[in-house]
């Protein structure tokens, strides 16, 4: 494990450990940012959003109100898409359809991502330990 100096104050000889939450020096992203994507997928209705275009290529906010609405008015969809394109876990694009210029969405790699290692990996896991916390399954 990599150490770093820090005065004497570290655990040990004088060192702290490397921990998990340290970012390389070249890292793309700072902590902040890569929190900010935490705390805009931990709300529900963007939660949703990002599963829907996870598996969908790309999708207008009326799409992503008809499928995805949970009651939610139109201007709300777009509040909260806004606020998924601003942490970088969707991408919004402006695109000639015919019939005029139409915004379309998309998952970003980061959105894939903090997806498939946050929320879902935790819910595949407590599905797949479920039997050895239910007190009905002894």
């Amino acid at each position: 494990m990599e150490t770093r100096p820090e005065d004497g104050d570290g655990p040990g000889n004088g060192e702290w450990e490397r921990e998990e939450w340290d970012l390389p020096p070249d890292s793309f992203l700072d902590l902040e940012e890569y929190l900010e994507m935490q705390k805009a997928i931990s709300d529900p209705a963007r939660y949703r959003i990002v599963v829907y275009l996870t598996d969908h290529d790309e999708v207008t906010p009326s799409e992503l109100y008809e499928q995805v609405g949970m009651g939610l008015d139109k201007s709300t969809i777009h509040y909260h898409l806004d606020k998924l394109v601003d942490v970088g876990l969707v991408e919004k694009r402006a695109r000639n359809d015919g019939n005029g210029i139409h915004c379309y969405y998309r998952i970003t790699t980061f959105g894939k991502t903090i997806l498939e290692h946050g929320v879902r990996e935790l819910i595949r896991r407590e599905w797949e330990t479920r039997g050895a916390y239910n007190s009905d399954a002894n």
